[in-house]
């Protein structure tokens, strides 16, 4: 099932058929067993029609959050190890990433609050006083209140390389910023956990052009969905529950940058695809 998040509502998609719910967001989706709590909620309502639910979530659509933070998990998959060595080789803060990598304790961070999240087909922002910015794909986790997964989504962590790169100690610097996180394009809320062969794909266009595209499967992440959230939850309440980006698998050749007006697509098998466009933040006087 897919959940929607519209002004004033909602819409679920459940196979062809389409319904409208009239809740807030934030009391929709913060419960335990979401998924049994929409299978009730189809066996009492009548479906919409097909038309008009595509037309709300086409002309409508917003980020499927309410009031929840977002978080991130980093260097999750081999490749992102690999990645953050590169690029922190000259400040010589390359075995960090190795000894998080092979840690008991993963890599968590605050990426966002949510009027800083965009959503499907919005703009993202890349930052003018970076030389190398990057997307990165995450199968992006909802966790309710009591610390339980719920729904998935897909996630796009908008990086710095170069600030990163250049001092460790400036991942804040790197990761948050305006738009700087986008989510989309709905919450998928599964029966059961979603298979590790899932592929997840980004392409990213210039000019009409793909200039990067590549794929992989979420079962070569090397923690599970369950040990990042136990160790999110372990010091930190979330009253109307959390967004958790779980690690990116896809990284972009060391000699390639995002440039404004770039368009970049990723997909999950189930999901859907979350597509941002790539902008700098609007400049405002001082």
């Amino acid at each position: 099932m897919k959940l929607f998040s519209l002004p004033g509502g909602a819409i679920l998609q459940h196979g062809s058929a389409f319904y409208q719910l009239d809740m807030e967001w934030d009391e929709l989706v913060n419960r335990a067993n979401l998924y049994k709590f929409l299978v009730g909620f189809i066996g009492r309502k009548q479906p919409i029609a097909a038309e008009a639910a595509a037309g709300a979530i086409d002309t409508l659509l917003l980020a499927p959050i309410g009031q929840q933070e977002v978080w991130a998990a980093g260097v999750t998959y081999l490749r992102s190890r690999e990645a953050r060595m590169e690029e922190s080789a000259n400040s010589g803060a390359a075995d960090l990433y190795d000894k998080v990598y092979a840690a008991e304790r993963p890599e968590l961070f605050f990426k966002s609050l949510p009027h800083r999240v965009a959503g499907h087909n919005q703009q993202v922002y890349i930052r003018r006083d970076s030389i190398w910015n990057v997307p990165e794909p995450e199968m992006t986790l909802f966790i309710n209140s009591e610390g339980d997964i719920q729904g998935y989504t897909v996630g796009n962590d908008l990086s710095s390389r170069s600030i990163e790169g250049e001092n460790a100690l400036y991942l804040p610097q790197a990761k948050i910023f305006e738009r700087s996180a986008a989510l989309g394009p709905c919450l998928f809320i599964p029966e059961e956990s979603p298979d590790p062969q899932t592929a997840i794909k980004m392409s990213i266009e210039r000019g009409g052009k793909v200039v990067y595209a590549d794929e992989t499967a979420i079962g070569r992440m090397k923690r599970s969905f369950t040990e990042l959230t136990h160790y999110l939850f372990r010091e930190c309440d979330f009253p109307h529950g959390c967004f958790l980006m779980t690690g990116t698998c896809l990284v972009p050749p060391n000699d390639f940058t995002l440039q404004e007006g770039d368009i970049v697509s990723i997909t999950i098998d189930q999901i859907g695809t979350l597509v941002n466009h790539i902008a700098y933040k609007p400049m405002t006087k001082k």
